[in-house]
């Protein structure tokens, strides 16, 4: 009984006993892929990771747009709880996600969290362009003003910043996790 010799598809001048097990093709230890249900190609590697990939160049401003304008409202309106927001931000931050994701029916990609995130950190900045505008006027246009005023209005800045960041945080963990 001979035993026929296989050679790699990508690299024909080795031989293997290798195959993938998706079409079959034999395939070098250079080009196996590991996955969960065995060794695969790189070709039907690329052609599974295409499946995911559903959005459309649309939904990536549908997600900036939301991402923009929810984790702005979100932030000026969890401002009004100071310290109790950061309990509520992670709430907002998953529901935020929910609305981005029906608002994309559901259709995936690899920068579409990326995309929601980027929007919604400009709808942090500005809203502490807009909240705290006239402060860094006077901060810039006067020349001697009162320390102690000066570093209770920049300090809380950084309550919005806390705010946004755990909201974006966990819009981003959340559009991240859904592969489905």
């Amino acid at each position: 009984m001979s035993e026929q010799i296989l050679t790699c598809i990508n690299h024909p001048d080795r031989e293997t006993t290798l195959r993938c097990n998706r079409c079959g093709q034999p395939i070098c230890t250079s080009c196996a892929i590991q996955t969960p249900v065995g060794y695969r190609c790189p070709a039907c590697v690329r052609g599974q990771q295409q499946v995911f990939e559903t959005a459309i160049g649309f939904d990536y401003a549908i997600a900036a747009v939301l991402g923009l304008v929810g984790v702005g409202l979100g932030t000026f309106l969890l401002g009004f709880l100071g310290f109790w927001g950061f309990f509520l931000a992670p709430v907002m931050g998953g529901g935020l996600a929910e609305g981005i994701r029906t608002a994309v029916r559901r259709r995936r990609s690899r920068n579409l969290p990326l995309t929601a995130a980027i929007g919604g950190a400009l709808g942090v900045l500005i809203y502490i362009g807009y909240a705290f505008g006239p402060l860094l006027a006077a901060l810039l246009t006067q020349g001697s003003l009162n320390l102690a005023w000066v570093g209770r209005n920049l300090v809380s800045i950084l309550w919005p910043l806390g705010h946004g960041a755990l909201v974006i945080t966990i819009l981003y963990m959340r559009l991240r996790a859904i592969r489905t």
